[in-house]
């Protein structure tokens, strides 16, 4: 992409993109800018980072109560995208972590992970 383009899309010279593409921080807008016109979503990286990280929530006294007087337990599906798993199936596969050390490091259950390692071996193999 040409740094005319890029400098047309952002309203501004030259000095400026290389000043933002050399910076360590910048506001979410201008990621937003760039996500759109790169056609690729930055905020994923963090999302993902989020999903794999984060600590569960700390339930308050509250919470718990409103929990235990429902009648059916709320289950969480689909929390991980395609590219987690690839990049958790990647890594077991390559050796850089054992199933074990994916289940402690990314609070995946074991259910969860022998069934991603069961279709994952299924989609590889065809």
């Amino acid at each position: 992409m040409s740094i005319s383009r890029i400098c047309n899309f952002f309203k501004c010279d030259n000095p400026e993109i290389e000043a933002m593409l050399n910076s360590e921080n910048l506001p979410t807008d201008k990621v937003l800018a760039w996500s759109k016109l790169l056609e690729y979503d930055f905020f994923r990286i963090y999302s993902h980072h989020l999903i794999l990280f984060a600590p569960p929530k700390a339930q308050s006294p509250k919470n718990i109560k409103e929990n235990n007087s429902r009648r059916m337990p709320e289950f969480r599906k689909h929390l991980y995208t395609v590219e987690i798993i690839d990049f958790i199936m990647e890594q077991i596969s390559n050796g850089e972590k054992t199933k074990l050390e994916v289940m402690r490091d990314y609070r995946i259950p074991k259910t969860t992970l022998y069934k991603w390692l069961e279709k994952y071996n299924n989609r590889k193999e065809s």
